[in-house]
């Protein structure tokens, strides 16, 4: 594989959560094979797509949350082409529109329960005819696109195209000297586009810190490792808000991204790294913070940033200080001895916190490991080296935690009902 292949599946500009992007992208690409005005708007989904649009915000929407107006936003865009960028099209004549569909009560939502891969199903109704478009496992793979109940042609490429296995899948199987070997092959025109979407993840991250109340301001003071975590914080805080920033995303995450990509580029500064080294250690941090993520799933009952994204900084924190793929495999066993079982409730402001907690203990992680210091493989989930704590990781995530995102579901469904 070439890092070139890697980074353009896995880093891309996004608007706005990844999971309404979806949804939006989706209704779009249905509503686009029929005229006429819109009767119906119906979504079967995953139980993880559900949870991650339930309370989070949505750009130039005027703060609306939830996955009944990414549908309704979704199903009247005109250019479904722009994928994860499609709110960008939103403006005030076509929110009062999907206000109306919503109060209609045109939109309908249901959970596929059962499903454990990412499923994103859309059907729009129009006047001239219906549409449907079908995107699984990955935000924009959409495998399936119908006009009045017969296949696009069109459709049928992507979906033998998915067929192959994925950057992810690759990166997946290597080991942690294979992920180094690859991430120092990168291109100037890679790092180009690290740094490009570095900055992107750094102006919203700034934006951020001008949303908070003071008191959590002069909590930063002057510590460069305070300020950083702060920084990651206040940019998915603004993130998760519906902020009007575009961020470069990282294995279906815009938070990944900036979890991995904001500390390392303060924090090589900090320290007097040049900028090849800062571009080396973005690298591999994305490159293993797909490999987790292969492992965890694209969506998963424990949070990506604190166990994807999270692995993937303490990596490149390893290597931008010094280590090797000795010291890269004792971080993962730290990270994953710490932060396992932390949960992901769905997208929301309240992830800012926990990205703020994944940085802090990826430092740790890190730092410890350069020392040479990780926890042993005698300790409860540990594996003998980082490889084998990523698959006893994958273990708790996809099976032993399975009930976690139904009683997640329960408690999210009470609470609709309740404020009905």
């Amino acid at each position: 594989m070439r890092f070139s292949d890697f980074l353009a599946a896995e880093w891309k500009p996004a608007l706005g959560c990844t999971e309404p992007g979806s949804i939006a992208y989706a209704a779009a690409s249905a509503a686009a094979q029929a005229d006429g005005p819109i009767l119906a708007v119906q979504l079967l989904c995953d139980p993880r797509i559900y949870k991650n649009c339930y309370a989070v915000g949505i750009p130039h929407s005027g703060h609306q949350v939830g996955i009944r107006w990414a549908l309704a936003i979704g199903a009247l865009l005109p250019d479904p082409s722009a994928k994860l960028e499609v709110f960008k099209q939103v403006n005030a004549d076509l929110l009062g529109d999907a206000k109306r569909l919503i109060d209609s009560g045109a939109i309908t939502v249901e959970v596929a329960r059962e499903r454990a891969e990412l499923l994103v199903d859309c059907r729009v109704v129009r006047a001239g005819g219906i549409g449907r478009a079908v995107i699984e496992r990955e935000h924009t793979r959409l495998v399936r696109l119908e006009r009045d109940g017969q296949l696009v042609s069109s459709a049928s490429v992507e979906a033998s195209r998915g067929e192959q296995s994925s950057p992810r899948e690759e990166i997946g199987r290597l080991p942690f000297e294979s992920l180094l070997d690859l991430a120092r092959t990168a291109t100037p025109a890679d790092r180009e586009e690290l740094r490009r979407g570095a900055e992107l993840n750094l102006a919203i991250a700034r934006h951020g810190l001008t949303l908070f109340p003071r008191p959590f301001m002069d909590l930063i003071g002057v510590d460069p490792l305070t300020r950083i975590s702060r920084l990651v914080c206040a940019g998915v805080y603004a993130r998760m808000c519906g902020e009007e920033f575009v961020v470069m995303s990282l294995a279906g995450s815009g938070n990944k991204g900036i979890v991995a990509s904001v500390p390392l580029a303060l924090w090589g500064r900090e320290i007097g790294a040049s900028q090849e080294q800062i571009d080396t250690a973005l690298a591999l941090a994305c490159l293993a913070t797909s490999s987790t993520t292969q492992h965890l799933g694209t969506l998963s009952a424990v949070c990506g940033c604190s166990n994807a994204a999270g692995i993937g900084l303490a990596a490149g924190l390893v290597l931008l200080q010094g280590g090797g793929p000795k010291e890269i495999s004792l971080a993962v066993n730290n990270m994953v001895g710490n932060v396992t079982g932390m949960i992901c409730d769905g997208a929301k402001i309240g992830c800012a916190l926990k990205t703020m907690t994944s940085v802090d203990a990826a430092f740790r992680a890190a730092s410890l490991a350069v020392c040479g210091i990780g926890i042993p493989v005698s300790d409860g989930i540990v594996g003998v080296d980082g490889k084998e704590s990523l698959e006893n990781l994958e273990q708790i995530a996809t099976r032993g935690m399975n009930a976690v995102d139904e009683q997640i579901l329960e408690i999210m469904q009470a609470k609709l009902r309740r404020d009905a």
